[in-house]
């Protein structure tokens, strides 16, 4: 497999791609550059949105607009690009993270410590009407968030722990959580995944250079090697869903890459599955 440059920038920290099928186009943005970006693989067309704070995440919204995982809480941008709080809860030192929806219309947001210390951040379950539950509430790096496609099974990943783990799913809860898999020392941190149509769970890997796939059963079956270190989160888009879209970053790093902090895509690298709006 071989990847293109989709997007050449230098995000400080890309993050969250996510395939808007109503529109057409790839969500993604740059967390600590406050930026959120979208870009059309037909036409070209790219936009770019400053949020006024940090922002981990970006999803549709079924009615239209988007719903904005940021530092101080869940935030909706309407159609006609107002915004608006859905919930508000500043923590000091704590900022979002990588959040995903649920087959049910959920927003499952994960939080941290900007200072990464264990335990200082979460994992919420937000519905539509703004009603937050704490599902996890001893997370240090909350990261990739994802479900098999029957909905029976949610991946989940706390990126120090080197795990990607694996949960029972039922009614909105998430009980038995064991691990799929473990990324091993020197290879990276696993960061965001997203789950193909096979239910092989896809994981970015942060100092790793590379995507991997597992297998339902948590064997490595395919690795995609990239140029930058700083490989962050991936996701399935395009008309087909076939296309790999990839994010990178360059903080922290003395001597970046020249695609550090750009979009990649891996064309034709599978199949992915549609992917629910939330339903706020």
């Amino acid at each position: 497999m071989t990847y293109e440059v989709a997007v050449r920038a230098e995000a400080s920290l890309g993050e969250g791609p996510t395939w808007d099928a109503r529109a057409g186009r790839l969500l993604w943005l740059d967390i600590l550059g406050s930026r959120v970006h979208t870009y059309d693989p037909g036409s070209g067309r790219r936009t770019v949105r400053t949020t006024e704070q940090h922002v981990g995440a970006v999803k549709p919204r079924a009615g239209g607009g988007l719903v904005l995982n940021l530092r101080d809480g869940i935030g909706l941008l309407d159609p006609d690009d107002s915004f608006r709080w859905l919930h508000r809860e500043p923590v000091p030192g704590r900022r979002a993270n990588d959040a995903a929806v649920a087959p049910d219309g959920s927003l499952w947001a994960g939080t941290m410590r900007y200072d990464e210390a264990p335990g200082g951040g979460t994992l919420s379950r937000v519905t539509g009407d703004g009603t937050v539950e704490t599902v996890l509430d001893d997370v240090a790096v909350s990261n990739g968030t994802g479900w098999s496609p029957d909905g029976r099974l949610m991946y989940y990943i706390d990126s120090p722990t080197r795990r990607i783990d694996v949960f029972d799913t039922g009614d909105g809860s998430v009980d038995n959580r064991r691990p799929l898999a473990t990324v091993e020392d020197g290879a990276g941190f696993p960061d965001g995944l997203t789950v193909d149509a096979d239910g092989c769970v896809w994981v970015a890997l942060w100092d790793g250079g590379a995507v991997r796939r597992y297998t339902p059963d948590g064997r490595l079956d395919r690795v995609v090697d990239l140029p930058v270190p700083r490989v962050t989160a991936c996701a399935f888009g395009g008309p087909d869903l076939t296309d790999l879209y990839v994010t990178t970053a360059r903080v922290g790093l003395t001597a970046p890459h020249p695609l550090a902090g750009s979009l990649l895509v891996v064309p034709d690298a599978g199949r992915g599955l549609p992917q629910p709006a939330f339903a706020g």
